[in-house]
Order: C-alpha cells, then sequence, then structure tokens
C-alpha cells in the first residue's frame, strides 16, 4: 500500500545536517501517519548521499534519489515528487532550519480544511521569525513585499521551503527553475484553494547558505515577471462536467 505522505527533501552539500534532519522527520512521524521520505542529493561533493546510505539501514522509510550534476532546488523538489508514491507531499529544506515538528500542525490544517470547493492545493508554512542575518531578512521582506503586491497570493512568506501540498496538484502547474518559491501563486491560477500555518525557523547550525542576495535578484525579477505573465493569461473554466 502507498504511505499518506511522502517528506521531500532536496540537499546539496549538507553532510553535516542531512541525517538529523532524516532523524528528527522519522521521530516526528513514526506511528502516526505512514510515510516515506526521500531526500535529493543535488550533486553533492561532501559525501552527503554517502552518510544517507548509511542511514538508510536503520530507516526502513527512506528513499534516496541522486543528480549525477547540480540542478537546484526545484528541479530537486519536482525529482521528489515525481518519485513520491502517497497523495500528499510535505518538503523540507535540507539545511536543518525548518523544523520537522512543525509537519503535523500542516497535516491538521489540511484535514481541517479539505473536502470543500475550491479544492485544497496547498497549505504554505510561513515563519513566524527569521533565523538570519540582518541583510537576508530584510530582502527577503522587500522581495516578499513586491511579489505580494504584483501577484496578490495572500501569502506573506513564500520563501518558506516547508509546505504540504497535493501530488497531483504540484504535477498541474508549469514547471520553472525557482517555481518553489511561486507556489501559492501558480495553486491560485490553477483553480485550487490555498491556506497558512506559522512555522518556527531555526538558526542554521552546519553548513554555509547556497544563496546569497545580489546573484538571486535578476533571475527573481524575471521568474515574477514570467508568473505574472502565467496568471493574466489563464482563463479558468467554473466547472468542468464529463457527459
Amino acid at each position: 500500500m502507498p504511505p499518506d505522505l511522502s517528506v521531500v527533501v532536496p540537499v546539496k552539500d549538507e553532510a553535516e545536517s542531512a541525517v538529523p534532519l532524516l532523524d528528527e522527520i522519522v521521530a516526528v512521524l513514526r506511528g502516526k501517519v505512514s510515510f516515506e521520505v526521500i531526500f535529493i542529493d543535488d550533486g553533492s561533493r561532501d559525501g552527503t548521499g554517502e552518510r544517507l546510505l548509511a542511514a538508510r539501514a536503520r530507516n526502513s522509510e527512506l528513499r534516496i534519489l541522486r543528480h549525477l550534476a547540480n540542478s537546484g532546488q526545484s528541479r530537486g523538489l519536482r525529482s521528489g515528487v515525481l518519485a513520491a508514491r502517497a497523495p500528499l507531499v510535505a518538503t523540507l529544506d535540507g539545511d536543518g532550519q525548518n523544523d520537522p515538528a512543525d509537519i503535523p500542525s500542516l497535516l491538521a490544517e489540511w484535514r481541517r480544511q479539505e473536502g470543500s470547493m475550491p479544492p485544497l492545493g496547498l497549505i504554505a508554512g510561513q515563519r513566524r521569525k527569521r533565523e538570519d542575518n540582518v541583510v537576508k531578512r530584510i530582502s527577503s521582506r522587500v522581495g516578499n513585499g513586491v511579489r505580494q503586491g504584483l501577484l496578490s497570493d495572500g501569502t506573506r512568506d513564500t520563501g518558506c521551503g516547508l509546505k504540504l501540498f497535493s501530488r497531483d496538484a504540484f504535477l498541474a502547474l508549469p514547471y520553472f527553475d525557482h517555481i518553489h518559491r511561486f507556489l501559492p501563486a501558480l495553486m491560485l491560477r490553477e483553480g485550487f484553494r490555498i491556506g497558512h500555518v506559522d512555522v518556527t525557523h531555526r538558526p542554521r547550525i552546519f553548513g554555509l547558505s547556497k544563496y546569497g542576495v545580489f546573484d538571486r535578484l535578476l533571475p527573481s525579477l524575471l521568474d515574477l515577471c514570467g508568473v505574472l505573465w502565467l496568471k493574466r493569461r489563464a482563463r479558468n473554466p467554473q466547472r468542468v462536467d464529463e457527459l
């Protein structure tokens, strides 16, 4: 039987944080829901994949995918969702800053909202307090403000990696690099309903951030223009009847 939940975690060069994060996920979910954990090793060169392979002997829920070359977080996320066997998918960042203890809260909100129309597509985590440096916090606040103003997606923090969504809904979205930052707007575009849950954000203990402020400024602006175009070109019927 397929599990009820697939937890998808893209990682790159997170040898020190990957296995502790896996242990936290398993401790939170085991005995509460049937689940699998899919780590996507996105071209790591620090032994991340090898440490995960060693941990698989004591974690029957663990599956490991590997990209031979780094393909980015969104491609890792998509590879994991394509491989997922459950109808619901939870995602976390691989650096350990998302707290797996928040996954049950997202599941509870999903169960509270599911069944009404339009169909529920996404529950997005929103960080209560960013545990990052001042520059990243300010740039994130500005970026989220511009995005909300243009896309009207009702989400104050799309950069939070902790999300829960329907696998089918995700795969119905147009794919592009950095799609993970625009999931609320794209879900709304496809006619799905979204919800939000405030979640914890933890300081990074191991490794270094893979993102800078200026190296993603231009790509983010181009992506925003592309999503705005997709939103304006959407045409959804009120209902679809099979005759």
